[in-house]
């Protein structure tokens, strides 16, 4: 089964890259980390409008999540330590949705994702 391209919509991804010590204003690090990440890329994708009965028996009993993203494209390298613009597609501004669970079959890959709101 294909994703017909009119129920496809733009979001951004980017990647998780690396990690990198806080440090205090005496360079003394703080065990708190910084999270880098590539930059934003964009992608066509199926997001689901709220989550449903037919997604939680596809992601077993997890309920941790808001939607659902599926992509036909069975090599995206979006993984759970990815982050997502789905409702605000301003890459400039922080991410709006984390990747909770990855599903792969044959054809597609689902996301379940849930939204989240960063704090600087």
């Amino acid at each position: 089964m294909r994703l017909l391209k009119r129920n496809k919509q733009r979001i951004y991804y980017a990647l998780y890259r690396d990690k990198e010590p806080i440090r205090d204003e005496y360079g003394n690090e703080t065990g708190e980390y910084k999270f880098i990440y590539s930059e934003p890329v964009s992608l066509e994708v199926s997001v689901s409008a709220a989550r449903g009965e037919s997604a939680t028996a596809q992601f077993g009993t997890l309920e941790d999540y808001d939607r659902v993203i599926i992509t036909d494209d069975t090599n995206c390298p979006i993984d759970e330590y990815s982050i997502l613009w789905v409702d605000n597609l301003d890459i400039t501004q922080k991410h709006d949705y984390i990747v909770k669970r990855v599903a792969k079959s044959l054809n597609f890959i689902s996301y379940a994702v849930k939204k989240v709101k960063v704090n600087d």
